[in-house]
């Protein structure tokens, strides 16, 4: 970090904010493209009802609860990166935290729009707010659904408090940078910060505290999400590790995507190569070994689990899960889960920027897989042999999925232009002051 400086920081990223160009609009337009195609398919869904869905009999959760727990564990990792690390003061955090808190906003705005999808008739999604309704009744406080409610409400709510509190003193960096109406903008935006020791002394105490509270949202959230499945009675699901597996799952895909997002965007900017360096994506790298590690031992320990108990119906799951109709989806996610991740011990591997980009795209495969695979082969094979049936993907579906990223990449990429996707006062910690110089 030697050849950089105060300026060079703050003119990068200002540069970063420029207006797009050529490669930006053309991104942006494929994305919007994809969104499009997602917004078409859902108005289909609409028109002409779920049975242009996958959801059958059987499996009445299908892809789009998938896609709300793999989203929702998306979001994890930026909540990680921002507050855990923080507190542990994880010196690979500070040049790659800003992205991946952006992205955990725009990873919970992607997965709320699902259960939303999922209803079918979406102009009653308001029946899930906890209020008496007309007819004097209230919604099931005792259904996990409902819990997810207000935990997911809770982790947006704070996870914007956060994000936005981290960007003042960057925001009053790039109006210091800016004139005109775009200085105007900045200025409003940073809420009159002026770099004053009374103003850091505040908003260092109100960080760590935002950081002390969003902490234990990184294991509460998405373990009352896991409660949606251990709550119930379906062999494969009634089980008491889903919370720490769905944990490390979460922040296992987070990192994962973290790197998806980091590595491209430090190809588009010039001079991000020299704030992103190489070593702060190795440190994802190895939280991604260790993250896989945990929960390799969670797939082994379900199935030795299923065979200890005895149970019929859990081993005549466990047993489906490998060897039945659907073996393909478990036995990818075994591969991008827990083999692939495993190259990352070699150090030439962990610090080659394209092996960490395709290993994090099939991370990302792996751990959607790993969702399907909970909810389709539980459903698929439940307690009556007569209800048992296997899953058809439509293309409905499959482009509301497809939707889904170009929603999630829309919004990144407007952020991009508009917000420091570096912080850049947290960069200039890692430097020396300009009046001293190493000895």
């Amino acid at each position: 970090m030697s050849q950089l400086s105060y300026g060079h920081i703050n003119d990068t990223v200002v540069q970063s904010m420029e207006p797009p160009g050529r490669s930006w609009l053309v991104s942006m337009v494929l994305i919007l493209g994809a969104l499009s195609m997602g917004v078409f398919a859902w108005t289909y869904q609409i028109r002409h009802g779920l049975e242009w869905s996958g959801i059958n009999q059987s499996i009445s959760w299908g892809i789009y609860i998938t896609n709300f727990v793999f989203w929702i564990g998306i979001g994890h990792a930026g909540t990680l990166i921002s507050a855990v690390l923080y507190l542990v003061r994880a010196p690979f955090r500070n040049s790659i935290y800003r992205a991946s808190e952006a992205m955990t906003v725009f990873a919970v705005m992607t997965a709320g729009l699902f259960p939303i999808i999922h209803l079918g008739r979406a102009w009653f999604a308001y029946w899930l707010v906890p209020y008496p309704n007309q007819r004097m009744l209230w919604v099931n406080f005792k259904s996990p659904l409902l819990w997810d409610v207000f935990a997911i409400s809770t982790y947006m709510s704070v996870s914007i408090a956060f994000f936005i509190l981290g960007l003042i003193p960057d925001l009053a960096a790039v109006r210091d940078e800016s004139k005109g109406v775009k200085r105007f903008f900045y200025r409003v935006a940073s809420l009159g910060f002026r770099g004053t020791n009374h103003q850091w002394l505040h908003y260092m105490r109100g960080y760590l505290l935002f950081a002390a509270i969003a902490t234990p949202l990184v294991f509460s959230v998405h373990s009352i999400v896991s409660w949606d499945f251990a709550m119930s009675s379906v062999p494969g699901w009634h089980s008491t590790i889903f919370a720490p597996y769905f944990v490390a799952g979460a922040i296992f895909s987070g990192c994962a995507m973290v790197l998806t997002i980091m590595i491209p965007l430090r190809k588009a900017f010039p001079g991000f190569s020299e704030i992103i360096q190489v070593k702060h994506l190795e440190g994802m790298g190895k939280m991604i070994v260790f993250t896989s590690l945990i929960v390799t031992y969670s797939y082994g320990v379900e199935f030795f689990t299923a065979y200890y108990s005895g149970a019929r119906y859990e081993k005549a799951l466990f047993w489906f899960r490998p060897f039945g109709e659907m073996k393909w989806f478990f036995w990818l996610m075994v591969f991008c889960n827990c083999l692939i991740p495993l190259s990352l011990f070699v150090k030439k591997i962990r610090t080659s920027i394209p092996a960490l980009f395709v290993i994090s795209i099939l991370v990302n495969v792996g751990m959607w897989l790993e969702r399907f695979n909970i909810v389709g082969t539980s459903l698929a094979h439940g307690f009556v042999p007569f209800a048992w049936s296997t899953y058809q993907f439509e293309w409905v579906e499959i482009w509301i999925t497809i939707g889904s990223f170009g929603w999630f990449f829309m919004w990144f990429f407007i952020f991009v232009k508009i917000m420091p996707s570096i912080a850049v006062a947290e960069m200039k910690e890692t430097l020396l002051p300009p009046f001293r110089k190493k000895r």
